[in-house]
């Protein structure tokens, strides 16, 4: 981590950060008090340097966005950004996403979800370590507004189908027939995703939409 990475987790955490706390539940009374406002609500899970997150949330200054990574330097990196941007509609989370899912998000408290590009687990034996797998995308749609999206990126091929298939198996979920989109205009492209297209890399763009379903319960059992 380097010293401005450093110095952004620790002037900026107190301002933008919020601690996972599995007893606060972050219903939408409290996301609001967090935020100092009603307003729709993203949530990104897996920001890199988080370069992405800033471009987003200046598209969309009357939404909220809740950023979560583990990465401290992309965490300190992103502070560093909101600090010299001054962008008030940010909040940060520095832990795992399954466990703020699961144990702190509350019911039908987010108008969206981005997850761009995560860890493919390239090897077989590795798969069950992806982080798109039913029991998870179930969490999320009970996370979700009935309306809201869940946008998914990848530039792996055999993830792109796996993710596919997990959201079309999901009831609560709309997949178009054709599973894939192009890319939004408003999706930001990093700078590594613009390097391995030039590489002749595919990238592989999903997004589903939360139905108004009555039964989206799910389970506590851990599945990562």
């Amino acid at each position: 981590m380097s010293v401005a990475q450093q110095r952004g987790l620790d002037e900026g955490w107190p301002r933008w950060g919020i601690n996972f706390d599995a007893k606060t539940k972050l219903d939408e009374a409290r996301l609001h008090q967090i935020f100092g406002r009603a307003a729709p609500l993203v949530m990104e899970i897996g920001f890199g340097m988080g370069e992405g997150t800033l471009m987003l949330a200046q598209q969309r200054p009357d939404w909220n966005y809740l950023a979560l990574d583990v990465h401290g330097p992309g965490v300190g990196s992103l502070l560093n950004r909101l600090t010299e941007q001054r962008v008030e509609h940010v909040r940060v989370m520095r832990h795992d996403a399954v466990e703020v899912v699961c144990d702190m998000l509350g019911e039908e408290v987010l108008d969206a979800v981005h997850i761009y590009f995560p860890d493919p687990w390239p090897k077989l034996r590795h798969h069950k370590r992806r982080l798109i797998q039913p029991e998870f995308v179930r969490q999320l749609t009970r996370c979700l507004k009935v309306g809201g999206y869940l946008h998914l990126a990848t530039d792996w091929q055999d993830y792109a189908e796996q993710m596919k298939s997990v959201l079309q198996a999901e009831a609560s979920l709309s997949l178009s027939k054709a599973g894939y989109i192009p890319r939004p205009d408003w999706r930001p492209q990093t700078r590594f995703e613009v390097r391995g297209m030039g590489l002749g890399h595919g990238v592989w763009d999903l997004m589903a939409i939360r139905r108004e379903f009555a039964d989206v319960g799910v389970t506590n059992e851990r599945f990562t």
